[in-house]
């Protein structure tokens, strides 16, 4: 696959060569779909309208980045692969690169006019061994080759000869470089960098729900969005029937890591927060600390359930139907019966009350049948829609919104106290009661908390359209309520669960993921731990992990692989003119620079900032060569990471949360946000537990 014009004794101009020829072929199958004519082919303008909606995304994912390595490694097979690595996505396919003994390995597949590979997609699974194989199992690997880039230039390369038992076992140089380069911008994919404990994570099955507990810079979000990339790989035309989803904590974070799927050709993966997906009604709202974790708690399911169904009674009087000269009468006790009969079948409120009508019309028609008359199923929908039966249904099991019902729950001490019995007690009941009710669903101030609530109230009323497989990554702040909220999203589909417990920075934040699992309807998810540290330097992870006894006592802290220890400072600080100096400091290095305060110094540090002529962005906005530094309120600093991290004073951040456990989780998660160096300024004395 190397080719013949460069110089045999000269790899890396033979290297070079290929890529140039690989992004030429790759320009070349993206010049073929944008030439494809399909005036002829489709039979009306809706087929047309698709199959130009799908070229327009295959062009999309065929596009070249210029600055993003084309193809990454290399492998070099001591025999042609196999007709079990050859086996395509789902089994569905042989690849045409099992005949071939040298692979480049990259982002997606290339190939050439003649439909050879010239780039081999990273899932494809004879791709695998270059993630997995070692000196002790080689998987019939002659070498491994990894590749440097300055750019989209390639510039290095490094020989790993696995089944060469007189070399060495070393650490590779450039994945370590690629693991250290300074970063400017968005989330970047780990792709060329994935190690086998990740892999392994990624390329399990569709089918299963994954739990990923990892501490800091172990790689969880990373390795979440490659687990979605492979899926789409191996289950295309599935997940494209069913569906994907990544939910995040914040607008922030997602804007920062939405780059990664685009780098790996993916395009149709949707991505929301949770307040995205439970949008019912408008949240101009807040609660207390209080309110928010009883509204989360799972208990207030069944409180809706109660209040929701409250609104059943049963019949007291027959349903008279009058069809031309005849009178048919279905007595009380034969209704009553059949809505029994739809409350034990514990379906939803809705799909129920959409099928009382049909029973009670089955009713009719069996009386009709012993008459001697012959009704079919017309006959049947039309008494289901005569006037006394809708009277009836509307009687006996009345329409609900959602949004009401939880308006009315919140607003009436006494409909709330009712189904709340045995379940919340006064004082909880009280904590979540509105002071002065709402006059309607639009004047309500509701909170993000009752959104939720409404969320429930709708899906016991109409099922939630379940998708293929959903990403949840920042999961341990999420109530049981929250988690159920998405879990309702993937009931037939599979999860794929990211978080650290000693992140959790809620008062409600998840404590075990056995329980969150449960809530989330996944209760047999198989829990992973990732313990290697990709990103966090040595003597930053250490620091951080003092305060792991205190508020996830039982983690296993992690361990940096990092052989560059990273630049770690404290240092005592007389105010902002300090904090100025720091930051100016750190930007003379080259790299992203993060500044994270707690959030009431930052209108200070702003000020501060503009002072002193430094341009700054807020999380989320784009940083570029000129502005590289972000100014990062300590509550939205989770999932987020820079070269270089400024924390100003630790103490204010353990302060602005309502408790000190959720504080000092605050700080471990601002503490852990540097690739390459911390500065921590203070000027008030450090908290007793790092100290």
């Amino acid at each position: 696959m190397n080719d013949p014009a460069a110089p045999a004794d000269d790899p890396l101009a033979r290297e070079r060569l290929h890529l140039s020829a690989s992004r030429a072929a790759l320009r070349a199958m993206r010049e073929d779909v944008e030439a494809l004519d399909i005036r002829d082919v489709t039979a009306n303008w809706v087929n047309a309208e698709v199959l130009q909606r799908q070229i327009e995304e295959r062009i999309k994912a065929l596009a070249d980045l210029s600055d993003t390595p084309l193809f990454f490694g290399r492998l070099d097979y001591l025999h042609a692969p196999g007709a079990e690595q050859a086996e395509g996505a789902e089994g569905e396919r042989p690849q045409p690169e099992a005949a071939y003994r040298t692979l480049h390995i990259g982002r997606r597949h290339v190939h050439d006019a003649d439909g050879d590979p010239m780039v081999i997609d990273w899932r494809a699974p004879v791709s695998q061994p270059f993630y997995r194989a070692s000196k002790k199992d080689p998987m019939d690997v002659g070498l491994r080759r990894r590749f440097g880039y300055t750019g989209g230039d390639l510039t290095a390369y490094e020989d790993e000869h696995l089944s060469d038992p007189a070399e060495a076992a070393t650490t590779s140089k450039l994945l370590q470089q690629e693991i250290e380069r300074p970063r400017v911008g968005p989330m970047r994919d780990i792709v060329a960098t994935i190690q086998p404990e990740q892999d392994e994570i990624v390329r399990s099955g569709l089918s299963g729900s994954v739990c990923v507990q990892g501490g800091p810079g172990t790689g969880k979000t990373a390795v979440g969005l490659h687990r979605v990339a492979y899926l789409l790989y191996a289950h295309r035309e599935r997940l494209a029937r069913t569906g994907t989803l990544v939910v995040g904590p914040n607008r922030s974070f997602l804007h920062y890591i939405e780059q990664v799927l685009p780098a790996l050709g993916e395009l149709t993966v949707a991505q929301a927060t949770v307040d995205d997906l439970v949008a019912h009604v408008e949240v101009r709202g807040t609660d207390d600390a209080t309110a928010a974790t009883v509204k989360g708690d799972a208990r207030m399911a069944e409180v809706l359930r109660r209040a929701l169904y409250s609104h059943v009674t049963m019949p007291t009087e027959p349903v008279v139907v009058v069809r031309g000269s005849r009178r048919w009468r279905v007595p009380a006790y034969e209704l009553e019966e059949i809505v029994r009969q739809l409350l034990d079948r514990d379906i939803r409120y809705g799909a129920a009350r959409e099928a009382l009508p049909q029973r009670i019309a089955h009713a009719v028609l069996v009386q009709m049948e012993r008459a001697g008359e012959a009704p079919d199923d017309r006959v049947q929908d039309a008494v289901a829609r005569n006037a006394a039966v809708k009277a009836a249904v509307k009687a006996v099991w009345p329409a609900v919104d959602p949004a009401k019902l939880v308006l009315r729950l919140l607003g009436d001490a006494e409909f709330l106290a009712e189904h709340a019995e045995g379940l919340l007690d006064e004082q909880e009941r009280k904590a979540i009661l509105w002071a002065k009710p709402a006059r309607s669903v639009k004047s309500a101030k509701w909170s993000a908390a009752d959104t939720v609530l409404i969320d429930e109230a709708a899906d016991l009323i109409r099922r939630t359209p379940s998708l293929g497989h959903v990403v949840l990554d920042e999961a341990q702040d999420l109530s049981p309520m929250q988690y159920r909220a998405v879990g309702r999203r993937c009931t037939t589909g599979s999860a794929t669960v990211l978080g650290d417990l000693a992140q959790g920075t809620t008062p409600w934040a998840t404590r075990s993921w056995e329980e969150a699992l449960s809530h989330l309807g996944k209760p047999d998810a198989v829990v992973e731990e990732l313990t290697a540290g990709f990103r966090v330097p040595t003597d930053v992870i250490t620091y951080a992990s003092r305060l792991l006894p205190h508020i996830a006592p039982g983690l296993t802290p992690v361990a940096s692989i990092r052989e560059n220890p990273g630049f770690f400072e404290v240092r005592g600080s007389s105010g902002p003119d300090d904090v100025i100096a720091a930051c100016r400091e750190l930007l003379s290095r080259e790299g992203s620079v993060g500044l994270i305060a707690a959030d009431p110094r930052i209108p200070a540090l702003t000020d501060a900032l503009a002072a002193a002529g430094l341009p700054h962005v807020a999380p989320g906005e784009e940083t570029t060569e000129s502005t590289r530094l972000t100014l990062v309120p300590a509550s939205l600093a989770k999932g987020l990471e820079y070269d270089y991290v400024l924390l100003d004073e630790p103490q204010a951040v353990v302060d602005a949360e309502p408790d000190e456990r959720t504080g000092l989780r605050r700080l471990y998660v601002t503490l852990t946000r540097a690739v390459s160096g911390l500065i921590i300024t203070h000027g008030a004395p450090l908290p007793a537990q790092l100290t």
